[in-house]
């Protein structure tokens, strides 16, 4: 190399002509026409000679030593064949590639399913014909979904997450499962489509999960459901409601306030205050062991004034022999009686819960308070206090109006 110093770099720069100086090695410096210095690096390779930027002059960090260092490694690299500037631009390539991966990965790992599922329905929205399909999708999502797998990434999930979902509902509220299925796969097909998830799709049915899962219309067909389709409600209701007997008045009210057998059937009159339409359930006849209010509608008031005027028991729904409460086949037997055999009492409390999901936008934990459930997440139990009365109050009116659709409402108290 040409033996020159940092001083006579800056000689030249104080020259100010606009020249290339070769430093030997391949090294050259450079000045411009307008005054800007920089190094480079001349070499050939395969028969074309190129020339490498190596970073502009600096006196400060004595770039001329670092110029030459670079030049004798770019020298070693020609030596062996390689192209110093193809290397470069592979390198950041490759550079950008990673960047590029960091990124998606970070982006997909803030693309939970909740946020995509929403996502996905605010961009479907436009082409559902009925305004409700949106709201049933958020209801059922939030219902089934979004408890297991609403803040996992959606690059994240699996097949056992997705059967987690659907094993306990497949056989018992087929028709639900089959909507919650479907709309996960759909979920995750838009993710996918936005590159936030790669693989096949852990909630596709064809050659998956129809390994894994009976098929859903054979359910159907073979399957007697405990619990009767919200859908077949008001039908079943008209027929209830002129069935005569303390049994199908019991039914009426378990139905009406969404509550368990048990508690319908040791149900006693100090426990109700018909005159602010509330119904206390003691701690100690709740399966949660904590005091349940129940908000009743105008029709659950109708049947309980007829009841309290004929009383002959401290029970609300006593056997009419012995004044004790009535046995637990004394539901049963009304389903029996009216030819539901294929459904059950405890049944209902589902038909409420499906048509809940499906047919309001009412909030999870509104829902589960309704039927005396303790919320799954710990924290947000903690900080629950109240019970929500009010709000269930709307709910269990509405619940009322869907299951009596026209307003008079005969009460039958014979035999």
């Amino acid at each position: 190399m040409v033996a020159i110093t940092a001083k006579g770099i800056d000689k030249l720069i104080k020259e100010g002509i606009a020249k290339r100086t070769a430093l030997g090695g391949g090294l050259y410096f450079s000045i411009t026409q307008s005054g800007s210095a920089s190094f480079g690096f001349r070499y050939k390779l395969k028969g074309k000679s190129r020339l490498m930027g190596l970073g502009a002059f600096c006196s400060v960090n004595n770039s001329l030593a670092i110029a030459r260092i670079k030049a004798i490694n770019l020298q070693g690299l020609v030596r062996q064949g390689i192209d110093p500037m193809e290397q470069a631009q592979q390198k950041q390539e490759v550079e950008q590639a990673n960047n590029e991966a960091s990124k998606i990965e970070a982006e997909s790992k803030e693309a939970t399913f909740d946020k995509i599922a929403l996502e996905y329905i605010d961009s479907k929205s436009a082409e559902w014909k009925n305004a409700k399909h949106h709201q049933q999708w958020v209801n059922t999502l939030t219902t089934y979904a979004f408890p297991i797998i609403g803040k996992t990434p959606v690059s994240e999930i699996e097949t056992a997450q997705v059967l987690k979902i659907l094993k306990p509902i497949w056989t018992t509220k087929t028709e639900t499962a089959t909507r919650v299925r479907t709309r996960i796969e759909l979920v995750l097909d838009y993710a996918e489509a936005l590159k936030l998830r790669s693989g096949s799709n852990p909630a596709r049915w064809r050659g998956h999960l129809a390994t894994i899962l009976p098929n859903a219309a054979k359910i159907r067909k073979i399957e007697h459901h405990p619990a009767l389709p919200y859908d077949e409600l008001q039908p079943f209701m008209g027929i209830l409601s002129v069935t005569n007997g303390i049994g199908a008045r019991a039914l009426e009210i378990a139905i009406l306030t969404a509550s368990r057998t048990f508690e319908v059937l040791g149900a006693t009159w100090e426990e109700f205050d018909l005159d602010k339409r509330i119904w206390t359930v003691p701690q100690e006849r709740m399966k949660a062991g904590i005091e349940h209010r129940i908000p009743l509608s105008e029709p659950a008031i109708k049947i309980l004034t007829v009841l309290y005027d004929g009383r002959i028991s401290d029970y609300v729904f006593p056997n009419l022999t012995n004044g004790k409460p009535l046995s637990n086949a004394g539901m049963s037997s009304v389903l029996k009686r009216i030819g539901r055999t294929d459904i059950t009492v405890h049944g209902f409390r589902s038909t409420f819960r499906d048509w809940v999901a499906e047919k309001t936008n009412t909030p999870e934990r509104i829902a589960e308070s309704a039927l005396a459930h303790r919320l799954k997440d710990a924290s947000e139990a903690a900080y629950q206090r109240g019970d929500l009365i009010e709000k269930r109050q709307a709910l269990m009116t509405n619940w009322a109006n869907y299951c009596y659709p026209t307003k008079d409402k005969v009460v039958q108290l014979r035999g």
